[in-house]
């Protein structure tokens, strides 16, 4: 037998190709953990910042109230087609809170004080409304949010305007202190400290229509007040008083009239006016108090939105009258699905839509905005 060389020996004991690749692993592994270990951070060679941070204060505040919120722009919503059934709720102030099948809202979810620099603008007599940027217009600007599953709910609806707002400021304080937000406030432009009143309403949730005194049959005998509009009067007359009653104050969503029986049955009258309403981005509601009225027609000539008012709440002022009358306007709405009553802030005209509000959840009718007749699906 031959042999073996030193080197065959060797050869003959090597290790497999498995012990052989754990053997160079383990070496590299040692190394690797050698090199570390002399390595005093993890990031050598990086810069590092060594920064002190103080011990945590607890933050102190002048106020724990909620910030105001920013005014909403009501969007037009998109219609869908699909009506919805909703339960509706009441919330803590300034929160509105949507499920699948409820829609809590706040009747006090406060608007914030007017005017906007956004929609306004000056003019000879006071601030105008205006469309700002983006087609934004005072018309949703100032209008008070409506949760989307109310609007496009088939639920009958409801919405009252009380006018002559701003005139009796004890009136006016009992209306925006006991009132739900839901109710629409129209202001006369001849009482005192109008802007403030205003905002003292809007903060109460209640959003705002310009009263517009516009010629009655029978005048002057039956007067209005102060620039009342003239059927007779040139445009640019009626314009020019139109500017002064809309310069009284600010944040309003559109105009409504006050009398004007003659003035709204006569179109070459009323056509520029609302024109006018159009080009700054309101809208006009009839309080339904002029049989001949022709605003929803020259309002459709023009392109300015007009709804019509179904019922006088408080033609007969007494309880039991305004009581009938909301009963109507009940009626009105399950049979159209949407009905708009207006009436006079008096006392008895308070108390009775105060105690008929109470009582409209278990009706299964949902009390909204006058705004909310121009958007979803009463628009």
């Amino acid at each position: 037998m031959r042999k073996r060389g030193a080197f065959e020996k060797l050869w003959a004991k090597r290790p497999s190709a498995l012990i052989a690749a754990s053997l160079a692993t383990a070496l590299f592994l040692s190394l690797a953990a050698a090199f570390l270990a002399r390595t005093p951070y993890p990031y050598a060679g990086e810069p590092i910042v060594t920064v002190r941070i103080p011990p945590v204060e607890e933050l102190k505040t002048a106020s724990i109230d909620k910030a105001p919120e920013a005014p909403a722009e009501a969007e037009e919503p998109v219609d869908s087609g699909e009506a919805q059934k909703v339960e509706i709720l009441e919330a803590e102030p300034q929160e509105t809170v949507e499920t699948e099948t409820a829609i809590i809202v706040s009747p006090r979810r406060s608007l914030k004080p007017a005017p906007f620099a956004e929609v306004s603008e000056t003019g000879p007599y006071g601030a105008l409304p205006r469309i700002g940027e983006r087609n934004r217009k005072p018309q949703t600007v100032y209008a008070r949010p409506v949760a989307m599953g109310v609007l496009h709910s088939d639920m009958p609806k409801v919405a009252i305007l009380l006018g002559g707002m701003g005139l009796n400021r004890e009136l006016t304080q009992k209306a925006t202190r006991e009132l739900p937000g839901e109710v629409t406030f129209a202001f006369a432009p001849y009482g005192d400290d109008l802007q403030a009143q205003v905002n003292k309403a809007r903060a109460q949730g209640h959003e705002i229509l310009l009263q517009l005194p516009l010629e009655p049959f029978g005048y002057p005998a039956t007067n209005p007040g102060p620039k009342t509009l003239m059927a007779g009067a040139d445009g640019n007359t009626n314009l020019d008083a139109l500017v002064w009653h809309m310069g009284r104050f600010a944040g309003y969503v559109g105009i409504t009239n006050y009398m004007g029986g003659r003035f709204l049955g006569e179109m070459q009258a009323l056509r520029p006016v609302l024109a006018e309403l159009k080009k700054r981005g309101l809208v006009f509601l009839d309080d339904g108090t002029a049989p001949r009225s022709m605003a929803a027609e020259v309002g459709k000539v023009v392109g300015v939105p007009v709804k019509n008012a179904k019922k006088v709440i408080d033609a007969d002022p007494s309880a039991e009258a305004i009581d009938q009358a909301l009963a109507e306007l009940e009626a009105e709405a399950r049979e159209s699905g949407f009905a708009i009553g207006t009436g006079t802030g008096l006392a008895v005209t308070i108390e009775a839509i105060d105690q008929w509000s109470r009582s409209l959840a278990e009706k299964g009718i949902l009390l909204v905005p006058v705004s909310a007749a121009y958007r979803g699906r009463a628009s």
